[in-house]
C-alpha cells in the first residue's frame, strides 16, 4: 500500500501552527484537459480503500461516533460538504473526499443524501461526484445552509467566514443541536486570531466556542496537510442554555466590512 505522504511533500511547520485555509478559487476550464471521469472515480475509490486500512480511520471513526450528538432515531441523517477543493489535481482534497465517503458509510448516510459544493469544482469533477452517487449543488450558498434534520457538515480547512455563515443560518436552540461539524477547530481559529477582530468579524463562531463540545481528531505527521487542526463539533442543548435569551433574537446576517481577506468566494450579485 502506498504511503499518502509519497504523493506530496509534507510541510514542516512550527509547533502549534495550523494549515492555512484553502485559497478560494473559481473553476476555470478553459485551459484544462477533459477529466477522465472513470479513471478519477477509480482513483478515489482506491484512496478510500487505502484510508480504510489506516489507523487514522479507526481513530476518526471512534471519535466521530462518540461525540455528544443524539439525533432522534426516527429522523434520517443527511450530510453537506462545502469547500472540498479540486480533488482531481490536489492529493489533500482527494484524501479529504475519501474520508468523507468513509464517514458517510459509517454513519449510514446514503450517498444521495450528501450534498457537495465548491466553486472550484470543474465540470468533470462534478461528473465524478455524481458518478460516486453524491448530490452536487449548483448554487453558492456561502455556507448558509439550514439544518432541518440531523446533518453532518464536512468543512475541511475552510475559511472562518464559511463557518460563521453556517452558524448564523442555524442560530437557534432548535437548529444547532441538529448539527455535527467535522472541520477546523473553533478553539484553533480563536487562538490564531486577534480576539477583538475575531469577536467583531466572526461573532457566531466566537459565541459558539463557549457552548459547543469540541473533540480534536488525530492527525499523523505524514497527513498534516490533509487532516491537521480538525475536530468534531456538536452543540448539546444543555450548553446552549448558558447563553442569554437575547442571544437568539433576530441574529444579524454577517457582513464582513472589515475583512480584506475573507477566504471564501461570495455569491455573485446581479443588477
Amino acid at each position: 500500500m502506498p504511503d499518502p505522504a509519497e504523493e506530496w511533500q509534507v510541510a514542516r511547520r512550527r509547533k502549534g501552527a495550523a494549515r492555512k485555509p484553502k485559497s478560494p478559487q473559481v473553476s476555470s476550464t478553459g485551459s484544462r484537459e477533459p477529466l477522465d471521469v472513470e479513471r478519477t472515480v477509480k482513483r478515489i475509490r482506491d484512496t478510500v480503500s487505502e484510508l480504510r486500512c489506516d489507523d487514522i480511520w479507526q481513530q476518526w471513526k471512534k471519535a466521530a461516533s462518540s461525540a455528544s450528538w443524539s439525533p432522534p432515531e426516527t429522523e434520517r441523517l443527511q450530510s453537506v460538504c462545502f469547500g472540498l477543493g479540486s480533488f482531481s489535481s490536489c492529493a489533500s482534497a482527494r484524501f479529504q473526499l475519501a474520508m468523507l465517503l468513509l464517514l458517510l458509510d459509517a454513519g449510514q448516510i446514503p450517498l444521495k443524501d450528501c450534498s457537495v459544493y465548491d466553486p472550484a469544482f470543474s465540470c468533470g469533477e462534478m461528473d465524478v461526484l455524481r458518478e460516486l452517487g453524491l448530490t452536487v449543488l449548483t448554487e453558492n450558498e456561502e455556507g448558509k445552509s439550514l439544518a432541518t434534520q440531523p446533518t453532518l457538515f464536512y468543512l475541511m480547512h475552510c475559511g472562518k467566514a464559511l463557518y460563521n455563515n453556517l452558524l448564523w443560518r442555524n442560530w437557534s436552540v432548535q437548529h444547532l443541536p441538529l448539527m455535527k461539524i467535522i472541520g477546523n477547530s473553533f478553539n484553533g481559529m480563536m487562538d490564531r486570531t486577534v480576539e477583538r477582530e475575531f469577536r467583531r468579524d466572526y461573532s457566531y463562531v466566537a459565541q459558539a466556542v463557549s457552548v459547543c463540545e469540541e473533540r480534536r481528531l488525530p492527525c499523523p505527521s505524514r497527513l498534516v496537510d490533509v487532516f491537521s487542526d480538525t475536530a468534531v463539533i456538536t452543540f448539546p442543548a444543555a450548553g446552549l442554555q448558558r447563553l442569554p435569551q437575547c442571544t437568539w433574537a433576530e441574529p444579524p446576517e454577517p457582513q464582513y466590512q472589515h475583512c480584506s481577506d475573507l477566504e471564501i468566494i461570495q455569491r455573485e450579485t446581479h443588477g
